[in-house]
């Protein structure tokens, strides 16, 4: 448990509730009572934003935690604050006013509110606000949490590929295409890769095959990386990978089923299969997150450039699934230049771009910072 007793020692936390160092960010911080468990972050209203909707998403999305009574808010800016003959000025002051304004009216409490500049930080609530100098401890770790240095874009980046290992996965998904192009009918010949027969067979139980690449991870050999492109190119099989991921390989077997079901005489899809790909329903557990999301990365970073869409759309979709829209954005933006009309990519983009999260990740977790 973290524990603040002012401002000072809450900014020291927030990066660790957060799990980064905002930039240029308005971060709002859900309270009920005393305790908080988290912390939401959009982007300062910069440019031609619609101040009033800004304020009422932004609340909205605080108001949407459980048992939310209470907001604090702090501006994360490289703007510096302004000397005047009236006293100093804060950067976004007339922003942060409005959004106050509004989470007063939907009746929640203000617990802080709180500008950090390049040069320290200050008050928003006090008629003279006066620039602090940072406190120079360092930032309370918390189990499970590694390096929140970083800002809102630290581990975004895809790993590190070299030239020679893309043109392998490039090859290795040729060949393979190759074999799966020439139907069940043609026997193996002594031509055929073995390697390629071999990705071939995994692919005979697919959700055999997607719970398998978990435990490799980063660890994914060149055919195996090139079969799971090979899926992950195909909107089905990407999807029967998205839900098992975020359920279990009995969800996988029921997601390939629904969807052979819709595509041979259009049979509904359940319900709660559907809900998954939405954000509802039963959070799902982070861990299988997180070692879904480093497959993808790897896969990306190992493709070729025309089969990078899936993959980065995966790992879009994964990292939205996580909470962590601004990563999801820079993947989106990624397969934005390869092939604009993606249409995962798409939709995945127009729900970010209206504020659109999880429903868990509204849900308080039983301890609370």
């Amino acid at each position: 448990m973290l524990r603040a007793s002012s401002s000072s020692d809450f900014l020291r936390i927030i990066p660790s509730l957060a799990g980064f160092t905002p930039r240029e960010s308005l971060v709002l911080l859900p309270f009920h009572a005393t305790r908080t468990t988290g912390a939401l972050r959009l982007d300062l209203p910069r440019h031609e934003v619609e101040l009033s909707e800004y304020a009422d998403t932004a609340v909205a999305l605080v108001a949407r935690v459980e048992r939310t009574d209470a907001v604090a808010l702090v501006v994360y800016t490289d703007d510096e604050a302004q000397s005047t003959r009236d006293g100093v000025v804060l950067p976004f002051a007339v922003e942060v006013e409005v959004v106050l304004g509004c989470a007063s009216d939907a009746g929640l409490h203000i617990v802080d509110a709180l500008c950090v500049t390049l040069s320290g930080w200050a008050s928003y609530l006090v008629d003279e606000p006066e620039l602090e100098e940072f406190d120079d401890a360092p930032a309370p770790r918390v189990r499970g949490i590694g390096d929140v240095s970083g800002d809102q874009w630290a581990g975004a980046d895809l790993p590190d590929a070299e030239f020679a290992e893309r043109e392998r996965v490039g090859r290795a998904l040729l060949r393979i295409v190759d074999v799966l192009d020439r139907g069940d009918d043609d026997l193996p010949t002594a031509r055929d890769d073995p390697q390629a027969l071999a990705a071939v067979l995994l692919l005979d139980d697919v959700p055999v095959f997607f719970e398998a690449v978990l435990a490799m991870r980063e660890e994914l050999p060149t055919f195996a990386t090139a079969a799971l492109l090979w899926c992950l190119d195909r909107p089905l099989l990407r999807d029967v990978a998205l839900t098992q991921w975020a359920t279990d390989i009995l969800g996988g077997v029921r997601t390939l089923d629904a969807q052979l079901g819709f595509a041979e005489d259009r049979t509904a899809v359940p319900d709660d299969l559907g809900e998954v790909f939405l954000g509802r329903g039963p959070r799902p557990d982070p861990d299988r997150l997180e070692q879904a999301l480093a497959v993808v990365r790897t896969a990306s970073a190992r493709a070729p450039r025309a089969s990078r869409p899936g993959p980065l759309t995966a790992a879009a979709w994964l990292s939205w699934a996580l909470g962590r829209s601004s990563h999801a954005g820079r993947y989106l933006d990624m397969v934005g230049e390869i092939d604009p009309e993606y249409g995962l990519a798409q939709l995945l983009a127009t729900m970010i771009g209206a504020a659109v999260l999880p429903e868990w990740a509204f849900r308080r977790d039983e301890t609370a910072a």
